[in-house]
């Protein structure tokens, strides 16, 4: 695998995403990943995402370069927008479907939380999603770097 399996890997979830996260830690560790596990630590339905993916963002905004976040809810979508609201942290959402996406949001916005959406996929597509996330690098091309200069740039617009 390319530089990200030296990389910590912070994961997180809700009830949602509580078992597909657990089946994704089990196939990191086996890749020989090294993971940290933010939460849920048990099945609560009444949890809320923001307690658990909001730790995961933190991790990956202090230190963006030697760490990657993998947040799992019933879309993605929440979760991502909770990752999102921290700088350097460019959460990008996958809930099935081409995989061709997954690859571009490391190769052109170099996304550094996956969000995965447990509701709408399978174990299966989900580790494949979260491979091929993993394997692939950032181009690092000039308008890719200029475009993520901008988007951290708004988020100091109030």
């Amino acid at each position: 695998m390319p530089g990200n399996n030296s990389k910590k890997i912070y994961i997180a979830s809700d009830h949602a995403g509580f078992e597909l996260k657990g089946k994704l830690i089990d196939y990191l560790e086996i890749e020989g990943y090294i993971i940290q596990d933010m939460g849920a630590h048990s099945y609560d339905e009444a949890d809320d995402y923001p307690d658990f993916v909001s730790l995961v963002a933190r991790e990956v905004s202090d230190s963006p370069v030697e760490s990657l976040g993998v947040v799992i809810g019933g879309s993605g979508q929440g979760e991502a927008m909770v990752c999102n609201r921290f700088p350097n942290v460019r959460a990008s959402v996958y809930y099935g479907g081409n995989l061709d996406v997954v690859k571009t949001t490391r190769q052109h916005n170099d996304s550094n939380v996956l969000s995965l959406g447990a509701r709408f996929m399978s174990e299966e597509e989900a580790e494949s999603a979260l491979k091929i996330w993993l394997e692939t690098d950032f181009s690092g091309e000039e308008r890719h770097i200029r475009r993520h200069k901008k988007i951290e740039e708004l988020k100091n617009v109030k």
